[in-house]
C-alpha cells in the first residue's frame, strides 16, 4: 500500500530530514501561491487561467482547454471578443463570445454573449430579468489558450498564444 510505505519512509527519517521535507513542501506551496497572485496583479483578473468546462464554444475551444485571461479596465469590450463572465447566483464562470454591444449616451456599455456552439444567445443563462451583461460581470478576456491535444495518449498540451 502506498500510504503505509509513505509512513515507513517518514519513520525512518531523522528529525532534521523531516524538517527539511516539511520546509521544502512549504516552499513549493508558497511559491505556487505567489506565482498565482503575481499573475492576478499582472493580468488584472481574479482568475488569470481558467479551464473550458463545456462544449458551448466548439470549435474554437474544447473541454479541457486552458484560457489565459486579462481584464484591463481601460480596454473596451468588442463584438467577437471572447469573455469569461460570472452570473450572480452561479459559482462557475462561463466562457462565451460577445455578440452585441449596447452603449448608452452616458458611455455605459452593456453587452450580450453567445456560445459559438449554441443556437441562441445567453439571455436564458443570465439571472431573471437581466438582458445584458456589464463590465462588472467579466472575470477576464481570453488573450491566449493552451489547447488540449487529445490525440496523444499522454494528454500533452499544445501551447498557442493569441495576443497579450
Amino acid at each position: 500500500m502506498l500510504s503505509l510505505d509513505f509512513l515507513d519512509d517518514v519513520r525512518r527519517m531523522n528529525k532534521r530530514q523531516l524538517y527539511y521535507q516539511v520546509l521544502n513542501f512549504g516552499m513549493i506551496v508558497s511559491s505556487a501561491l505567489m506565482i498565482w497572485k503575481g499573475l492576478m496583479v499582472i493580468t488584472g483578473s481574479e482568475s488569470p487561467i481558467v479551464v473550458v468546462l463545456s462544449g458551448s464554444m466548439e470549435p474554437a475551444f474544447h473541454r479541457g482547454d486552458l484560457l489565459f485571461l486579462t481584464n484591463r479596465v481601460e480596454d473596451p469590450i468588442r463584438v467577437g471578443e471572447i469573455v469569461v463572465f460570472r452570473i450572480e447566483g452561479r459559482e462557475i464562470p462561463i466562457v462565451h463570445r460577445v455578440l452585441k454591444i449596447h452603449e448608452k449616451q452616458n458611455g455605459h456599455i452593456k453587452f450580450l454573449t453567445k456560445g459559438d456552439n449554441n443556437a441562441v444567445d445567453d439571455r436564458g443563462l443570465y439571472k431573471q430579468g437581466q438582458h445584458w451583461l456589464e463590465k462588472k460581470d467579466v472575470v477576464g478576456r481570453a488573450r491566449g489558450f493552451c489547447q488540449e491535444n487529445s490525440s496523444v495518449e499522454d494528454r500533452n498540451y499544445l501551447f498557442l498564444i493569441l495576443e497579450l
